[in-house]
């Protein structure tokens, strides 16, 4: 039997999302994405599970789609079904309900890039290397790569990315807004940890709503996301994990929150 092609594991608060073809450097085939979408929905369900962390296996995070896999594809409709799965993935991890941290161990290229710009937070080792690389083969992006890059580092660096393929550094992205942080490889995992563990002691519910309050914000005019964040706030002033939260602070002791 082949190794699974993405290796999954929960712990400590996390769950682990591994992609594992790293002889092919994690380059995305329908099985690949078919294990992360099934890795999410199980995320999606575990209370246990307050984040969940894609990284990958070797020296990449993900050098894109696998064009191997695409090239042999003998009937026509095949390349259009592969982007169908390669963007029905993306956006899943985009609207994931729970936070997402991409943990880059390596190259992140085209589709790799495609996913970590649908993760929310971004710690990258020492090293890592992150493009489009699109142009370099005369394809385009299909994962939502000329989306959402721009609304993440801007249009003028965006297109530099996806016109030249050229590859940055991850220090280049902390500065222009990509990257979160830069640790030395050995570190990536403990690192991840800490920032999970942080995450661990926030309520899942208020973080739930934060993410859907910025997301949803980022696609509407300012007047509209303000309302709806006032709206979502009173909601929420509700919520179990609210009082628990100032219950805590009068009692001068860490809130016990459970999501409700």
């Amino acid at each position: 039997m082949p190794p699974p092609a993405v290796v999954v594991e929960v712990r400590q608060g996390a769950m682990w999302i591994r992609l594992n073809r790293p002889e092919a450097m994690n380059a995305l085939t329908p099985e690949l994405l078919s294990g992360i979408d099934q890795a999410l929905n199980e995320a999606e369900k575990t209370p246990e599970v307050r984040a969940v962390v894609l990284t990958g296996a070797g020296r990449a995070f993900c050098a894109g789609a696998d064009l191997k896999y695409v090239r042999a594809q003998s009937d026509p409709d095949g390349p259009r079904r592969f982007l169908d799965c390669v963007l029905t993935t993306m956006n899943r991890l985009d609207r994931f309900p729970k936070p997402v941290i991409a943990a880059l161990n390596g190259l992140a290229l085209a589709g790799g890039l495609e996913l970590v710009l649908c993760c929310d937070l971004v710690l990258a080792a020492r090293g890592a290397k992150i493009g489009d690389a699109h142009a370099n083969y005369g394809l385009l992006p299909g994962g939502g790569g000329s989306v959402r890059l721009p609304r993440v580092i801007g249009p003028t660096r965006a297109k530099y990315l996806l016109f030249t393929g050229d590859f940055l550094t991850a220090e280049e992205l902390v500065e222009a807004g990509l990257v979160n942080q830069v640790v030395e490889a050995g570190d990536l995992e403990a690192a991840t940890q800490v920032l999970v563990d942080k995450i661990a002691t926030k309520s899942p519910l208020g973080l739930r709503r934060m993410k859907a309050l910025v997301d949803d914000g980022l696609q509407q005019p300012i007047e509209t996301a303000l309302r709806l964040e006032l709206l979502t706030s009173e909601v929420h002033s509700h919520s179990a994990d609210q009082r628990e939260g100032l219950l805590a602070f009068e009692e001068k002791r860490p809130p016990r929150f459970t999501g409700q």
